[in-house]
């Protein structure tokens, strides 16, 4: 945002390891707190990884959303994907969460956040789940592409 001038405040309200009804349980407060101009939303993986009910995800996830087009705030949804181990069912199921929510809300998408980690393993932890500190820039020009044209509107 600097190479580009664009000028800015950033706050990050994520909490490690949160899931999507802890963000829905705090969203009220920092929208009215902050009145953000764009609301980045990259939450359900941990609810996935626990094995919480996708229909639970994706109705937090939609109240959020909504929260975030009510208080006037532009929204940019995060899509994440999970393990196979999970089982296929459930694996496509949540897949399917993001895309769905952002046409139904009109919000704009990151269709994966990891999209341009795959393959590169060694950019992730010995969990093989989280990235390590060098996949950091390669997720930050994931977002980027969709964050960008919200910027200019």
């Amino acid at each position: 945002m600097r190479q580009e001038k664009i000028d800015t405040v950033i706050i990050n309200a994520s909490i490690s390891g949160e899931t999507t009804s802890g963000g829905r349980g705090r969203i009220s407060s920092l929208l009215e707190k902050h009145h953000p101009d764009i609301t980045i939303i990259e939450l359900g993986a941990n609810d996935a990884l626990r094995g919480l009910s996708l229909t639970a995800t994706e109705a937090n996830l939609h109240k959020m959303i909504d929260e975030a087009q009510d208080a006037k705030s532009k929204v940019l949804l995060v899509g994440m994907q999970i393990p196979p181990n999970y089982g296929s069912d459930y694996a496509r199921k949540f897949l399917e969460i993001y895309p769905k929510l952002a046409k139904k809300t009109k919000s704009s998408l990151v269709p994966f956040f990891f999209d341009g980690l795959i393959g590169k393993t060694d950019m992730f932890q010995p969990d093989r789940i989280h990235p390590t500190v060098e996949a950091q820039p390669v997720m930050l020009d994931t977002v980027w592409r969709y964050l960008q044209p919200l910027l200019k509107k």
